[in-house]
């Protein structure tokens, strides 16, 4: 027979799988997609989460936002912390298992240009991959047009502004590989 605590963990799961069932109704879902706290959610384009994908907003929401003939896809058994904001207007591939930490934020445009007088337009969106079992630490921004290789880890606070190969270790501003994982 199971125990209280057994049931209480069971409940709170399908509590959490059903409340993303309807939060990322719009989206395509793979099974067991779980998200537990809050999370704003705009999908003019096409959303994909994978299996088993866990998004955790209960300090922070978690802001998905998938532009008109955009799309944003999320490889299964990816853990999103609290704070991530991911923003779409072109492309960004997510791939398998990685994790994000808290306030992660990847764009795959810059949303106005830097010309004072061409500020109003918006540059041309450049698409962002991250591959299978990378690790990003709290607070790390991936820009426009950047690959993250499978494998990698960026570390705490790093702006990731051009490609990191796979199975490296990358910090700074911007992030540099420091070593080979």
């Amino acid at each position: 027979m199971p125990t209280i605590r057994e049931l209480a963990s069971t409940a709170h799961k399908v509590r959490s799988h059903l409340w993303a069932r309807w939060v990322f109704r719009h989206a395509e879902l793979g099974p067991l997609v779980r998200l537990e706290g809050r999370a704003r959610v705009v999908a003019a384009g096409t959303l994909r989460l994978g299996e088993r994908v866990r998004m955790i907003g209960h300090v922070v929401p978690v802001e998905l936002a998938v532009d008109r003939g955009a799309e944003l896809t999320i490889g299964e058994r990816t853990f999103i912390n609290y704070g991530v904001s991911i923003g779409a207007t072109r492309s960004i591939v997510i791939g398998a298992r990685c994790n994000f930490g808290p306030y992660v934020n990847i764009v795959d445009t810059g949303f106005h240009r830097l010309e004072p007088e061409r500020r109003l337009e918006r540059p041309p969106p450049e698409p962002v991959r991250i591959g299978d079992d990378v690790w990003l630490g709290v607070r790390v921004i991936v820009l426009p047009g950047v690959t993250i290789g499978d494998g990698s880890i960026i570390g705490a606070g790093s702006v990731v502004t051009s490609d990191i190969p796979p199975r490296s270790l990358a910090v700074g501003v911007p992030a540099r590989v420091v070593r080979e994982l």
